[in-house]
């Protein structure tokens, strides 16, 4: 699972599996929030959810398939091919820059979003997030992603990143596989949540230094890291089962 998925069909297991997981780990927003995922072969075109379907309940028949300029690639009604229209916002802004990238996270978790509103954004505090250290971008509020002009902002603020907090809104994460994806997404919810419960001791919060702080990121970086994504996302794979 560390080379791109050969078939539509894979990568709708796949993206329908880790709406599920997202679902468990409990980062959902009911039927807001979004994830998609690169079509193989056709980098104009991608997988999102269709609006409306709940993640715990997704299926690879509920992801709608479009390109990059918002139109339905398959036959069906409107109703069918209904997505998100932040979503397409969105995910069709760093899909279009980031070949790089072949699927895309968004929540609005509780605690994601309360970092989003702290002026800090988030701290080298713990080890979860040490592997964001200095790969983070910030993408300023500028209101529900509706004005597709915010897709240049967006691009700029990712920038060669993986992962961006949008301020005063959510999280966003990405990798060039759903598993990788799927581990920047989780640590990165962790890593806020975290946060939040160190914040709220009341008590002074130690820092690494910042040899240890590039050390540490380092390490996540090594060459073995995406053979953890995988081994990460196969075991999570069987708490859907």
């Amino acid at each position: 699972m560390d080379t791109p998925l050969n078939t539509e069909a894979q990568v709708r297991f796949e993206l329908a599996a880790l709406y599920r997981l997202v679902a468990h780990f409990r980062m959902t927003d009911i039927i807001d929030t979004h994830i998609s995922a690169r079509v193989p072969g056709r980098e104009d075109h991608f997988l999102i959810n269709r609006y409306g379907v709940l993640f715990h309940e997704m299926q690879p028949q509920d992801l709608v398939k479009i390109d990059v300029e918002g139109n339905p690639v398959d036959p069906g009604d409107d109703e069918a091919n209904k997505v998100n229209a932040a979503g397409f916002t969105i995910h069709s802004a760093i899909h279009m820059a980031r070949h790089d990238l072949a699927c895309v996270v968004h929540t609005h978790t509780a605690d994601g979003m309360a970092v989003s509103c702290q002026e800090d954004g988030l701290l080298p505090i713990t080890q979860h997030a040490l592997r964001f250290y200095e790969r983070l971008g910030y993408h300023d509020y500028q209101g529900i992603a509706l004005d597709l002009e915010e897709r240049e902002s967006l691009v700029k603020d990712l920038g060669a990143h993986k992962a961006m907090i949008l301020r005063n809104h959510g999280l966003l994460a990405a990798g060039s596989t759903v598993a990788e994806a799927f581990v920047n997404i989780y640590y990165l919810e962790r890593a806020c949540q975290a946060q939040v419960k160190a914040q709220s001791g009341g008590g002074k919060i130690v820092f690494p230094s910042k040899a240890v702080c590039e050390r540490t990121r380092g390490q996540y970086e090594r060459p073995t890291a995406m053979d953890y994504c995988n081994r990460v996302w196969t075991s999570a794979l069987r708490l859907l089962d």
